[in-house]
């Protein structure tokens, strides 16, 4: 089977959606839109690896939004599209040279496997071949808001990506055209004479341009992960000598440390085992046993975001998350809010689908006479019906 990279442009601002950040980074049903693109690619089994061209400046907000998919490094993007996908090409020149490429809009989340699969199909017997949906619609040019005639629309097509082509045809083809303005790939393929062939599309994989645009978006998503689920977990360590604790991801001062194989983060244990019950798959110490060297002292970050991906690979989403945290001392309060931040990082979800609380149990029991802490966590997830 050729190798074929999918190679993600998203170093655009998003400045025609008017948000605070760019658009592939703002969340869909509960994943920034970038994460949900590229797992798209990652999912086919015809996609050796993908690649993501990315404006710098956003670094942060990107890994976050791909954190855990063990994604190879960004690369940094141009002042135009075109030429942020040459550097994306050359790039994957560098690295080894792929059979194939597929360059496809981050802003495009809701791409289909069956398009993939057709698009790559069509490499065998053309350089190029793109995405693409007839044109249904009359089309009216207008002058001055007023209807100046009716566009013949036989023959036409909107583009859509991806875009998919063997690799040294678009490297030298875009290298060509360097310092040009061209609109797509597909562009920059024909002024070199290379054929490209239309593959049927479909209306869904959209490009997010507009918040109408990523509402609609999110109500396709929803529309399909009608099963939805609720997981609970439980989790406790005794306090042990020490001057912090770990909490939801957070090192927090404390007159004792906890007792754990790992970091003891009683929060994050309880919602690892709060993902894995509402998906069916066991239990943390299944997963990670506590008998394994490897996790001796290990970040907890690692336990939830395995089982976020677990989601993830079945095409779900985390719809929300709710810990409370049991003890007396420390006090939870101060760290609420940046405990809930983590926790959304780590996850990949919007800080507003995560809840952190905490309580006592009026110097009652264990946690009551200060021997150590509990958690408790619900987890909800909603996963293809």
């Amino acid at each position: 089977m050729p190798t074929c990279i999918a190679l993600i442009v998203a170093g655009g601002s998003g400045q025609r959606f008017g948000a605070e950040r760019p658009k592939q980074y703002l969340d869909l049903a509960g994943a920034p839109v970038l994460r949900r693109t590229v797992e798209a690619f990652r999912r086919h089994p015809q996609v050796s690896g993908v690649r993501v061209v990315i404006d710098p400046a956003w670094r942060d907000a990107y890994d976050a939004a791909v954190g855990g998919l063990g994604l190879a490094e960004p690369v940094a993007g141009g002042a135009t599209r075109q030429e942020s996908v040459c550097n994306g090409l050359e790039a994957l020149a560098l690295a080894g040279a792929p059979d194939l490429v597929l360059i496809h809009d981050a802003a495009r989340p809701l791409v289909d496997a069956d398009t993939i699969t057709r698009v790559i199909a069509a490499l065998d017997s053309a350089p190029g071949a793109i995405a693409a949906v007839p044109v249904a619609d009359t089309l009216k040019r207008g002058t001055d808001g007023v209807s100046a005639g009716t566009v013949d629309r036989e023959g036409l097509w909107r583009a859509q990506t991806p875009q998919g082509f063997r690799f040294p045809a678009i490297l030298e083809a875009h290298r060509a055209a360097s310092g040009l303005s061209l609109t797509d790939d597909a562009a920059v393929a024909e002024r070199a004479g290379l054929p490209v062939a239309l593959v049927p599309s479909n209306e869904d994989n959209f490009k997010v341009t507009t918040p109408d645009d990523l509402t609609r978006a999110a109500r396709i998503v929803m529309a399909g992960l009608n099963d939805i689920r609720t997981g609970s977990g439980f989790d406790v360590h005794r306090f042990t000598d020490g001057d912090f604790v770990t909490l939801c991801g957070l090192r927090v001062p404390h007159s004792h440390g906890l007792e754990g194989h790992s970091d003891a983060d009683v929060g994050l244990h309880a919602l690892t085992d709060a993902i894995l019950g509402a998906l069916a798959a066991g239990d943390i110490g299944s997963h990670f046993p506590p008998t394994d060297p490897r996790w001796r002292g290990a970040d907890s970050a690692r336990f939830l975001r395995h089982a976020a991906d677990l989601v993830a690979e079945r095409s779900g989403v985390i719809a929300h998350a709710d810990i409370t945290i049991i003890c007396e001392r420390p006090k939870v309060g101060p760290h609420r809010a940046a405990m809930a931040e983590r926790v959304a990082q780590i996850l990949g979800i919007e800080v507003g689908r995560v809840s952190v609380k905490a309580t006592t149990t009026e110097q009652l029991g264990f946690t009551g006479r200060r021997e150590g802490i509990a958690a408790q966590a619900v987890a909800t997830v909603r996963l293809p019906g």
